[in-house]
């Protein structure tokens, strides 16, 4: 009796599986540049649209807008969207780690508006216990003290010491000096992202619920903070430049060549070494394509922001602050999700909970350092927040701000469902979010009606939607 077995060379002293393990290659190809483009193209096809959405509304916007004024295209109008789209990407950035996980949290955007309300109280004050009324000072601190062995419980180590690093500088009165006061409101933010993974992690209740719930009491919460008056922030230099200052040229150019510069550097060791290794790799040429491509971009929008724009005598000219605290953000969060196994565990968690606990992975741990860092994310968007409008206002993080930063996540590419998403996603959707008011209100007559705003972005998010929904249906199917 024959068998279909395709002939070795044993004899000669070859095994089988000469060519890899268990008889499968090895993924040792050197991608070239047509092979990213097929690949690319492949994704594509399969429903895996990426970014490419997201690009093609900010082309559609920037070519509407300059239709209907001329002045959107100008250096000055261009320079204030990084301002005014700035908190929403921090806030968005932070929500990116729980939709991964196929979660929600609509807290995000009134927990920082505490946290900044908070901060605002604590350097305004000059002590934080005189400035909280009644027992919210001790609420405060017991309450991060409960958060800490909260943390310690669900093995969240680095939320523990986080948040234990708030309460001693609630303790010691160290708040009321601007950057701890902002460090701490960071802290209480962590505090905050530890009781909403245990709530839905170990409880057991919905996201969708727990941090419904929790947006409605985080804005009482600021109203006792504040005791129903606003506190200015435009008279700290260093807070109200989070939104309106810039850096110099020489701190723009230098900014630009250590991104550049470290980018190239990791791209060029990364293939170097999984070549070595013999692993998948990108060939030199891809590799030298991506970062020309990286560097072209880095340059030319150093040298529009390096000139003058025409803003009047202090701010002139450089890259915008917040641009730079949104890209350091975004960049620190792709290390996180991409270099690390935390990251690793975090896809995959998102991907199909139930296989990666089989797998060994402590998805409740995924699930509470994934709210931590939301919270936390939306702890520093409260303080941007509070720096774009000069004021810890009684309704700082409310209103459209969490819906907005929720909409800057899905509109750049992030999934609803879990499981994919970059940082690089709330960024760009920010940037389309922040796009929408400022080219209406350039025009007179759709900047007369503000319901323009909520119409088009209501749009635009339900495009990005059904983008999501439809390119997840393909993927199935293939």
């Amino acid at each position: 009796m024959s068998t279909n077995v395709p002939e070795t060379n044993v004899s000669a002293g070859k095994l089988p599986t000469d060519d890899g393990a268990g008889g499968f290659s090895l993924d040792v190809e050197e991608r070239s540049i047509p092979d990213a483009v097929r690949g690319w193209w492949g994704k594509l096809r399969s429903g895996d649209p990426g970014v490419l959405p997201s690009l093609l509304g900010l082309v559609v916007l920037g070519i509407l807008f300059s239709q209907l004024s001329g002045a959107f295209l100008t250096k000055a109008n261009l320079g204030n969207i990084p301002g005014q789209g700035a908190f929403i990407a921090v806030i968005g950035l932070g929500l990116v780690f729980v939709l991964l996980l196929g979660e929600i949290d609509l807290s995000a955007g009134t927990a920082g508006g505490t946290c900044g309300a908070i901060a605002a109280v604590a350097v305004s004050s000059g002590k934080l216990h005189d400035g909280l009324p009644g027992l919210m000072y001790w609420c405060v601190v017991i309450g991060l003290l409960l958060a800490v062995g909260l943390a310690v419980w669900l093995k969240a180590w680095s939320a523990a010491v986080v948040v234990a690093l708030g309460d001693v500088l609630i303790l010691t009165n160290l708040t009321q000096h601007l950057l701890l006061g902002l460090l701490a409101a960071i802290c209480i933010g962590a505090a905050i992202g530890v009781l909403n993974g245990w709530l839905v992690a170990k409880v057991g209740i919905p996201s969708f619920v727990v941090t419904l719930a929790l947006f409605l009491a985080w804005g009482g919460v600021t109203q006792f903070a504040l005791k129903g008056q606003p506190i200015g922030t435009s008279r700290y230099n260093f807070w109200y430049k989070l939104t309106y200052g810039n850096l110099s040229v020489a701190q723009s150019w230098a900014f630009t060549i250590i991104l550049v510069g470290g980018y190239v550097a990791i791209s060029l060791l990364g293939s170097l070494r999984a070549s070595r290794r013999g692993l998948s790799h990108d060939s030199l040429s891809l590799v030298a394509a991506r970062c020309g491509g990286v560097a072209l971009v880095g340059i030319v929008l150093t040298a529009l922001a390096c000139q003058d724009r025409g803003l009047g005598s202090s701010i002139k000219k450089g890259i915008p602050t917040p641009a730079v605290v949104v890209l350091l953000l975004m960049i620190v969060s792709a290390f996180a999700l991409t270099r690390t196994t935390w990251g690793r565990h975090l896809y995959a968690a998102g991907g199909n909970a139930e296989a990666a606990r089989r797998a060994g992975i402590d998805v409740v741990h995924i699930k509470v350092t994934a709210f931590v860092l939301c919270s936390a994310f939306g702890a520093l968007g409260g303080i941007m927040l509070a720096s774009y409008q000069s004021s810890a206002s009684l309704d700082l993080g409310a209103g459209n701000v969490l819906l907005f930063a929720v909409a800057a996540a899905v509109i750049g590419g992030t999934s609803l469902f879990g499981g994919r998403g970059r940082p690089r996603d709330a960024v760009i959707g920010a940037v389309v979010i922040a796009m929408i008011p400022n080219g209406l209100q350039l025009n007179r007559t759709l900047g007369a009606e503000p319901q323009w705003q909520s119409v088009i972005t209501g749009v635009v998010l339900l495009l990005a939607a059904a983008i999501d929904a439809v390119s997840r249906r393909r993927a199935a199917r293939s």
